[in-house]
């Protein structure tokens, strides 16, 4: 997974003067945890463009001004409820050889047959929760919806990967194909054992008339 690097400054003074100080000044006050103890830092706001807003997932690489360099991934995220500013940003310390819970993004592949026919696609799972060590992380769950049929539904079962593990029931529907009113069924795959045999000779025999009165 693509890293992104934060430029930030170990603060020392966490009150609500400091940190409205730190908003007015256009920075963000941050946390680190999962390390011996919490970090707080600031960074400049603008240093989180590529990490918030994007459909992508990210780990990140907090590098302080003393020279320390942490790798994590981001926890939560607080805006201002008017302006949708950042307020506040949480971030979790990885390890190599420890675990990690991250919501990664679905990318379908592939043509559905059903929505050739008129279908209609719908993406159940745009994010899929997944633990894995921090270098198993992928960018992105590839979904091929090219099998796909009106109807048809892709489970998260079929995504199983050795790397990571989801963290969603077996029934998860992560894509399907709903009907439209102008999808056309798919015949393709009948099969002819379904059609009523014909007798011999190639006729269907002819219904009895009704006996006259």
């Amino acid at each position: 997974m693509k890293a992104i690097t934060i430029v930030g400054s170990e603060r020392e003074s966490v009150g609500k003067v400091a940190t409205k100080a730190l908003r007015n000044a256009g920075k963000v006050p941050c946390v680190i945890y999962g390390g011996d103890k919490p970090i707080h830092f600031s960074a400049e706001e603008l240093a989180f463009s590529k990490l918030v807003y994007t459909p992508n997932a990210h780990t990140v690489v907090i590098d302080l001004e003393n020279g320390t360099k942490i790798n994590a991934i981001l926890q939560d995220i607080q805006f201002h409820p008017v302006t949708d500013r950042i307020l506040h940003v949480d971030f979790y310390q990885t390890f190599d050889d420890k675990e990690v819970t991250m919501n990664i993004p679905v990318r379908t592949v592939g043509t559905s047959r059903g929505v050739l026919n008129g279908g209609v696609l719908r993406i159940n799972r745009r994010k899929l929760a997944v633990r894995a060590y921090p270098k198993n992380l992928p960018d992105f769950i590839e979904a091929d919806i090219s099998k796909l049929k009106i109807g048809n539904k892709l489970y998260i079962t079929e995504l199983e990967n050795d790397d990571y593990k989801f963290l969603h029931p077996d029934n998860t529907v992560v894509v399907q194909v709903r009907r439209s009113r102008t999808s056309v069924d798919d015949d393709d795959d009948d099969d002819d054992d379904d059609a009523a045999p014909a007798a011999e000779g190639g006729e269907a025999p002819a219904a009895e008339a009704p006996a006259a009165e």
